[in-house]
């Protein structure tokens, strides 16, 4: 094929592709194809194409021959690499950003793509640089500049997020997740910024489930204010609207923690096939698990400040290797027959495919920390897949715990003070069951201590975790590591007390909450 005929072909597939007209970037990519089948251009367009598509699949094998026939091709690189990460194949992701990062110089557009792929792994200190040149060669785009203020946030450069997303606001002063992301930045000093957003929701007149981020957003700084029963009523306007639209019974999740209990026992713990001395893996994971909210952002700071640990941060690897070993695959919520099958399966399976997932991630120190919080819920496949796994569990006044899940707006069980209840008291269910199945392994550590006596109780955990004491531990806020949680700015702060007790602020509106709780025989310190 003629160059300039390859080069007017292609340019007609992008201009498709900017169109999302897939089944025009399919044709020009076959009409290359045709004329020269050891064209990667092609075999590029119809990657692209299946991806607009959603068949993943396909993708890969089309960009992977792209790659074959053209190895410095680093568009294909990373739209493989893309198509990875939907597969969740981690690893193989991880290897084609690595890969491909430094021939990335002159294009923002795989430089924010192979950015969002490292942060999608939990590399958000690799993805932060990349991020930045993407905004350097191509200033003003607001995606990227979204993106970089994200990452930002997570790498704990504040002051830069809190630049880029009032520009962006500049820019776009109804974007109501840039004005959420802001608010969480700071604690509002005054109503200028609340002023601005209660007028954008009575310019723009819409429904309620489309003012979700500004319902969170308003409800926060009005609390930050001491406004608090305005703030509470615009927390409620907020998880009100998502139950409007979501499609959620706490039934269902009620369920598989009661699956769990009766099959995660004794017996079952007991039986299976014992792990074998050589397939023991070298590196010992510690889990800090516990209901969101509730201090597990702060143990693991604490923790991974110790010169013998590091922290993969959150991760669903062990989620995906129950999910794997009970024939669902991909990725989700478990339910009652995943739970069923995986207990069924050799526990060695689940071993080794988390620790493959999760492998990228580590460096050389020998025990590393896994705090996804929802791994309470696994307790019993990690005690038994892991027998030298240590396994801390948080917990917290449970009206402070219930009330920092309400007014945030990541968990699907509390967006309803009645939700809200119903799935604690399950979780206590779950809790006691493991404590009395796991005994001395199952450490549990009280957040209320914790920030109240940090030396002793640092001293104290540190040591059934089987460490030396080390004067970093006590300086957590120091460390530099990212972290991908609702917390992230709270741990880049000394320990202190200021979150112990916050719901009496709200104690009228909570009182249906505590009262629930005290009648499911959950002891509150009130």
């Amino acid at each position: 094929m003629q160059n300039d005929q390859l080069t007017q072909l292609s340019r007609a597939a992008r201009a498709a592709v900017q169109r999302r007209d897939w089944v025009s970037v399919a044709a020009f990519a076959n009409k290359i194809q045709k004329q020269n089948k050891k064209e990667p251009e092609a075999y590029f367009l119809s990657g692209l194409a299946e991806k607009g598509k959603g068949r993943t699949k396909p993708a890969i094998q089309a960009f992977n021959k792209a790659l074959s026939l053209n190895s410095g091709r680093y568009d294909a690189g990373i739209e493989l690499a893309d198509q990875y990460l939907l597969s969740q194949r981690h690893s193989e992701a991880f290897a084609l950003i690595n890969r491909y990062q430094q021939l990335l110089t002159n294009s923002p557009l795989y430089l924010d793509m192979a950015a969002r792929i490292f942060s999608a792994l939990g590399l958000h200190a690799r993805a932060l640089p990349l991020f930045q040149q993407a905004n350097q060669l191509q200033p003003g785009v607001g995606m990227f500049r979204a993106n970089l203020a994200a990452c930002s946030v997570l790498s704990g450069k504040v002051s830069d997020a809190k630049a880029l997303y009032r520009e962006l606001l500049q820019k776009y002063p109804q974007h109501q997740k840039n004005h959420y992301e802001l608010s969480k930045l700071e604690t509002a000093k005054d109503s200028v910024h609340l002023q601005q957003m209660q007028e954008i929701l009575q310019q723009t007149g819409l429904s309620a489930e489309k003012n979700i981020f500004l319902y969170y957003a308003i409800g926060k700084e009005l609390e930050d204010l001491g406004r608090w029963q305005e703030s509470f009523q615009y927390y409620k306007l907020a998880g009100d609207a998502v139950l409007k639209v979501a499609d959620y019974d706490v039934a269902d999740d009620i369920a598989v923690i009661d699956k769990i209990i009766k099959v995660c026992n004794v017996e079952w713990l007991a039986n299976g096939p014992e792990p074998r001395a050589s397939s023991q893996p070298a590196k010992t994971p510690i889990f800090i698990v516990g209901l969101p909210r509730t201090g597990t952002t702060l143990t693991e700071r604490i923790i991974s400040s110790h010169s013998q640990v590091e922290s993969a941060d959150e991760t669903f690897f062990m989620q995906l290797a129950i999910r794997h070993a009970g024939g669902a695959g991909g990725i989700g919520d478990v339910n009652e027959l995943i739970i069923e099958k995986a207990a069924k399966k050799n526990i060695r399976q689940i071993a080794q495919k988390y620790m493959a997932d999760v492998a990228y991630r580590l460096s050389d120190r020998p025990l590393f920390i896994d705090k996804y919080p929802y791994n309470f819920l696994y307790l019993g496949f990690i005690a038994k897949a892991f027998p030298n796994a240590r396994i801390v569990y948080l917990r917290r006044n449970p009206m402070d715990a219930c009330f920092a899940m309400y007014k945030q707006s990541f968990f699907k069980f509390a967006y309803s003070l009645d939700n809200l209840g119903q799935y604690f008291v399950a979780q206590e269910r779950l809790r006691r069951h493991w404590q009395a199945l796991l005994g001395e392994r199952l450490i549990e550590v009280d957040y209320e201590f914790l920030v109240s006596d940090q030396e002793n109780q640092t001293r104290l955990l540190l040591d059934k975790l089987g460490l030396e004491f080390e004067s970093a531990c006590l300086n957590f806020e120091k460390n530099p590591a990212t972290s991908a949680t609702a917390s992230t700015l709270q741990v880049r702060e000394k320990m202190h007390l200021r979150s112990v007790n916050k719901w009496k602020h709200f104690a009228a509106e909570l009182e249906p909450l505590k009262q629930y709780l005290e009648g499911a025989g959950i002891i509150t310190d009130t």
